[in-house]
């Protein structure tokens, strides 16, 4: 879900305020009131869109969470993602770490909702933020207060630069850290957003590595995982395994898991023993709401890096097509 190699491009925010986020040198500025005048029902109409794509789809709320985080590892939160090529090449979502991201059709729809009340008002982009946002708070987690006014990319990103700049499976700590520090966030925040793991699955082909060469792994935990994984498998596109126990609930029960030694990537795994890293997964597993908290200030810092603003960019009328 994440990436280890970027430009850090160092940034200050106030949460009480406007959020401040700088791009190829600019100065851009985010707000909490950006469309009380221009579609102030752009946050009613999300929400009621959510609400019925849920109630049909309950699993759509893990891949709308993660379709945003891998929209922003890959030239800012752009909504370029959402994009077709425009260039006749492979557009960004074909990369392979892009596999398993799915449900854009679910922002195509609210999107043509919301053009409906303001015509050419609200990008794909802000769009693609609040349905994230959404996404926990009907799964039970925290509604996050987001500043808004991110305006959507009119150049598609190659798959080349998706498999450049999106995580391998095997990151660790060390480059977990880099990277959310390069976003602006604290050790705590980078252990919070990490927490995103809680909702939906893991597909076999990302772990079938780790089952074959991970010594630290509990004999116990590799014969559960194996149960779903088979090593050699012709399927490991298609099986997986739970992230943890309640997977359609945004919970602190991914850090109940990695303390049990369960964690079922790497990275989960690690956190529990990784000296910067392991008091904060005990916070956040003793203290629900501290995970909160801290998540949700994450949430504001991931959904703010790189944006377009101002006369930057521009407003697609369509998420897949620049026009």
């Amino acid at each position: 879900m994440f990436s280890s190699v970027f430009i850090f491009i160092l940034f200050s925010f106030n949460l009480n305020s406007n959020i401040l986020e700088a791009r190829a040198g600019q100065t851009t500025t985010l707000s909490y009131g950006f469309y009380k005048d221009s579609c102030p029902q752009v946050e009613n109409i999300v929400r009621a869109a959510l609400n019925s794509i849920h109630l049909m789809d309950p699993a759509s709320a893990p891949s709308l969470l993660r379709l945003l985080f891998h929209d922003c590892q890959v030239q800012g939160c752009d909504a370029s993602i959402l994009l077709d090529s425009t260039s006749g090449g492979t557009p960004e979502i074909i990369s392979s770490k892009n596999f398993g991201v799915k449900k854009l059709e679910h922002i195509n729809y609210i999107k043509s909702m919301v053009e409906a009340a303001c015509p050419l008002k609200v990008s794909c982009a802000d769009i693609l933020v609040l349905a994230a946002r959404e996404a926990v708070a009907l799964t039970l987690g925290p509604r996050i207060a987001v500043p808004l006014g991110r305006r959507d990319s009119s150049v598609a990103p190659s798959s080349k630069a998706a498999d450049a700049l999106l995580p391998p499976v095997s990151i660790g700590v060390d480059g977990m850290l880099r990277l959310f520090g390069g976003k602006g966030m604290t050790v705590e925040e980078s252990v919070a957003i990490m927490g995103a793991h809680t909702l939906g699955v893991t597909h076999c082909v990302n772990i079938l590595n780790r089952l074959a060469s991970d010594t630290r792994m509990s004999p116990d935990f590799r014969a559960s995982l194996r149960l779903s994984c088979q090593l050699g498998s012709f399927t490991p596109n298609t099986s997986f395994v739970l992230n943890d126990p309640t997977t359609l609930m945004f919970d602190n029960h991914y850090y109940w898991n990695t303390l049990g030694g369960r964690g079922v990537l790497k990275i989960d795994a690690e956190l529990a023993t990784n000296p910067k890293t392991s008091p904060f997964v005990q916070r956040f597993a003793a203290n629900q709401g501290e995970f909160f908290r801290a998540f949700s200030s994450a949430f504001v810092k991931l959904s703010s890096y790189s944006v377009l603003t101002g006369k930057q960019g521009m407003i697609r009328r369509s998420c897949n097509k620049i026009r």
